[in-house]
């Protein structure tokens, strides 16, 4: 909770539909929080400032940097984003239609080896002082200034030195180290089954309770649900002289 910031939301509701609990912002820091619950050393994220203003925004990603900051890897897609944002991730995977590489690496202070290699390519237009580098490297980079230009930015990335050391990493570390060891876990779950059912009642007692009018209003429902056929249905299955009787009891059950 100190972690992605809402410690001093850590009474507050969610939110149940019909009653407003945390803003999108929140729900979004709170989504990560249950996350790292489990201690993940990988977190994969879905555009997670998306549908955000730009204060929100900017709160969220001070939360995965927090999250990357304990040592962590999260792996985001992002969509358009500013400044601010593109310039808080350390390596930028940018694919073209098709699902083509055309830059994996680092993107450096200021995103300067992403400049750096697409500037390094013949015709492509420099960064104007002040330009969003994320805006940039779309512009530059679309199929009409490919054609433009006559090349293919996915083929210059496989040429590139860049690629040469991304697979030459990639088969480094595909190989395990001599003293590296295979996990072994004692059980096959983390906790004991009693452990689990006793988190799972929990779970669901405050569930039921977290709203008392509804729950409340659902135990009345019951009731008289309850009474209401069990009168209709009274002593029907004694009742056996007449067709009609036992037509009844089987249309009760």
């Amino acid at each position: 909770m100190e972690l992605v910031g809402l410690n001093p939301l850590r009474h507050a509701l969610v939110g149940i539909p019909g009653v407003n609990g945390l803003s999108t912002e929140q729900r979004k820091r709170f989504t990560i929080a249950v996350e790292l619950v489990a201690n993940p050393s990988i977190i994969f994220m879905d555009e997670p400032t998306s549908g955000l203003d730009a204060r929100a925004a900017a709160i969220v990603m001070r939360t995965v940097r927090n999250t990357v900051d304990t040592e962590r890897t999260v792996v985001c897609t992002i969509h358009e984003p500013s400044i601010y944002i593109f310039e808080a991730f350390d390596e930028l995977f940018l694919m073209k239609r098709g699902g083509q590489e055309i830059y994996v690496g680092p993107l450096g202070h200021h995103s300067k080896h992403l400049i750096k290699y697409f500037e390094g390519i013949q015709g492509v237009n420099k960064i104007k002082d002040g330009y969003n580098p994320a805006t940039w490297m779309l512009e530059v980079t679309t199929s009409a200034q490919e054609l433009s230009l006559g090349v293919d930015f996915a083929d210059i990335y496989r040429n590139s030195d860049l690629h040469r050391r991304n697979k030459a990493l990639i088969e480094d570390l595909s190989k395990p180290a001599p003293v590296a060891k295979e996990l072994y876990f004692p059980t096959q779950y983390s906790q004991s089954f009693l452990t689990q059912c006793t988190a799972c009642f929990w779970k669901q007692y405050w569930s039921y309770w977290c709203n008392s009018p509804y729950t409340a209003v659902r135990f009345l429902f019951t009731t008289v649900i309850v009474v209401m056929f069990g009168t209709v249905f009274w002593d029907l299955g004694s009742k056996t002289k007449k067709i009609q009787d036992l037509s009844n009891a089987m249309g009760s059950m």
